[in-house]
């Protein structure tokens, strides 16, 4: 899918993505339980699953947001620590980690270059990002530098159903209602543009092949909900 021309692109891209996302942050959690019905808290807890990691890995949440992967891969025991290029987002996830007397630090920093050492994470998860980047494949390089051998990513972002009688209800409720309850609650102008972004993403098969290109083996994509959601998962390569 080729992005529409008239979204964003480069360093206009980026200060975009950050003005609105600072601009959702306070009714951002709310939103999303009403507009997914749930099921994201569902699909965070996959997410966290399928890294597979034993209790206490380092695990980096990028684009954390207001911290909800962040939550979840503390309750699962591991080291959690939230990255987000947002600060009204990590305002918001700031005071709900006082509130849930979370340990998890919470950093200001872009994901295409992570203040970080090499080989510092046991994992990576990501939530409905990959379509916020400005370039995927200056993204799964950081991955790759950022992820120890053996290490674990788990990339959860939107999808668009096979089944047509889903895919239609999918993009009824995608195209007019987010955008409708969106601006009701929040900023109609973000909720407008976030079905529109799907148009960054690239075709699957060109997603899946930019991760094994850059060292990450045992590549998969689950579809979640039906295929209204999509976990790609991977393992670091050891060096030969």
């Amino acid at each position: 899918m080729s992005p529409d021309p008239a979204l964003p692109q480069g360093q206009d891209k980026v200060a975009a993505v950050r003005s609105m996302f600072d601009a959702i942050a306070p009714r951002y959690d709310l939103l999303n339980r009403l507009l997914t019905f749930g099921l994201d808290k569902r699909w965070r807890r996959r997410s966290v699953r399928e890294l597979r990691l034993p209790a206490g890995a380092r695990v980096y949440d990028l684009a954390c947001g207001t911290g909800d992967l962040c939550r979840d891969l503390e309750v699962a025991g591991f080291c959690a620590v939230g990255f987000d290029l947002s600060s009204g987002m990590l305002l918001t996830a700031r005071k709900h980690r006082a509130a849930a007397k979370l340990r998890a630090p919470l950093v200001l920093g872009d994901a295409l270059c992570l203040p970080v050492p090499a080989a510092s994470a046991d994992g990576i998860t990501c939530g409905f990002a990959l379509r916020n980047v400005v370039d995927l494949n200056n993204l799964f390089a950081e991955l790759a530098r950022v992820v120890r051998p053996d290490g674990r990513i788990s990339l959860l972002e939107v999808a668009e159903p096979s089944n047509p009688v889903i895919r239609a209800g999918h993009r009824l409720h995608f195209g007019k209602v987010i955008p409708l309850v969106g601006g009701l609650l929040s900023d109609r102008a973000a909720y407008e543009y976030l079905p529109k972004s799907v148009a960054y993403l690239p075709p699957t098969d060109e997603l899946l092949g930019l991760l094994a290109g850059h060292g990450f083996e045992a590549v998969d994509r689950l579809l979640l909900s039906g295929g209204i959601a999509q976990l790609i998962t991977a393992t670091r390569k050891r060096p030969r």
